[in-house]
């Protein structure tokens, strides 16, 4: 589909379409109430009780104040024309390339006061601006989030982790904010891979502003994605509301770096709710910045975080079978091929001068009969030398007996 057409197809198809544009736009993005809503009549009938008044409540309250009395067909053709003049495309739960992951936010809502916990529903439709189909794009996705004010220690483990993921073939998803989100996208396309930026502000605006050159590179390299419509503001609870979609896009979420109250913990949580693999990366006990990797880090077993420091860690939370992290390892040493009872002889060897057999049999405390066994192929092997006799170690590198 050319991103600058209005999508064509039957006029039922069209007018779904239209009415899950409209929905996304007259209410908030995760609105428990208009999920409810259209799960019972469809987006055309429910988009219809709101705008006639058959609907009642805050929530067709709410949808009057943004329609101000224009008919829903209207309000749906211009936003696709701004939309194709912007050059930006629409996605709805009907289009081809939409993300399966993201229904999977229908079961994270929590009953209580606090709207974030509770509106926490799939999008109605996103904006979208960049030359990369949506569903590939994050089918093999690992968000990265984090500390605005991140310090050298982040950057440094964001831009490996990034560049690392990216090269890999993974996408890296984060926020596009300030610090380790920025660094992390810039990591990617850095490595050729793409990025996916989800954004709590309209496609054409994105927020921050001195990020503007990373945002036109992405919009060309990878992906900016919106549940609100082109021109809207980035209202700060905005950014805790997206915070569930850049969780639900991803196979597992990794926190960087974040003080005890960074929002990026937030994005953490949605991954744990959504059963995501939730990840932290262990930092200095003695930075701010990492007091909130290690409270996740502390969480109870039900609701665990892994601890990861490495690319390969990463990808065996969230890979496939066979995706295993290398055991980490120190350098290989002389003794590290003999069996138990070769290095109990060796360490039984004086350090200086040497010994007899049955003198390092009784330190060793094995029979006589495996010490002369085991000592002349000791010796051919170079842990050990002949001397006077008996056995010593060998000499340091350089020195003549």
């Amino acid at each position: 589909m050319n991103i600058l057409d209005v999508p064509t197809g039957s006029a039922d198809e069209q007018a779904v379409r239209d009415a899950r544009i409209v929905l996304g736009t007259l209410v908030e993005p995760g609105s428990r109430p208009l999920y409810e809503l259209v799960t019972a009549h469809g987006p055309v009938e429910a988009l219809d009780r709101l705008a006639s008044g058959r609907e009642g409540g805050q929530l067709a309250e709410a949808a009057a104040l943004r329609l101000r009395g224009r008919p829903p067909a209207e309000f749906a053709a211009r936003l696709w024309e701004r939309s194709v003049r912007l050059g930006v495309r629409i996605l709805t739960p009907e289009s081809g390339e939409w993300p399966a992951r993201l229904a999977d936010l229908r079961h994270i809502s929590i009953d209580g006061p606090n709207t974030i916990d509770r509106d926490t529903y799939p999008p109605q439709c996103v904006w979208l601006r960049g030359p990369h189909r949506l569903d590939d794009a994050v089918e093999r996705s690992v968000a990265m989030v984090g500390a605005r004010a991140n310090t050298v220690y982040g950057g440094h483990a964001a831009t490996d982790l990034g560049y690392g993921l990216a090269e890999r073939g993974w996408t890296v998803v984060s926020g596009g904010a300030y610090g380790i989100d920025a660094i992390a996208h810039r990591a990617a396309l850095a490595a050729g891979g793409p990025t996916v930026a989800v954004l709590a502000c309209g496609v054409d605006r994105p927020y921050p502003l001195s990020n503007n050159a990373l945002f036109d590179q992405i919009a060309e390299e990878g992906l900016l994605i919106s549940e609100w419509p082109p021109g809207t503001a980035p209202f700060k609870v905005r950014f805790l509301v997206r915070n569930r979609v850049i969780a639900a896009l991803s196979r597992g979420t990794v926190l960087v770096e974040a003080a005890a109250r960074s929002g990026a913990r937030q994005t953490l949580r949605r991954a744990r709710q959504l059963r995501r693999a939730a990840m932290a990366v262990p930092g200095p006990i003695t930075s701010e910045m990492s007091v909130g990797c290690h409270e996740e880090l502390r969480r109870e077993p039900h609701e665990p975080v892994r601890p990861v420091a490495t690319v390969a860690q990463v990808l065996e939370e969230v890979g496939g079978i066979g995706e295993l992290a290398p055991v980490p390892r120190g350098a290989d040493r002389p003794l590290d091929g003999l069996d138990p009872v070769e290095r109990q002889l060796v360490d039984a060897v004086p350090r200086r001068g040497g010994a007899y057999a049955e003198q390092i049999a009784a330190d060793a405390g094995v029979s006589l009969r495996t010490a002369l066994a085991m000592l002349p192929s000791l010796a051919l092997r170079g842990h050990l030398r002949e001397h006077g006799g008996g056995f010593a170690r060998p000499l340091p590198t350089g020195r003549k007996a």
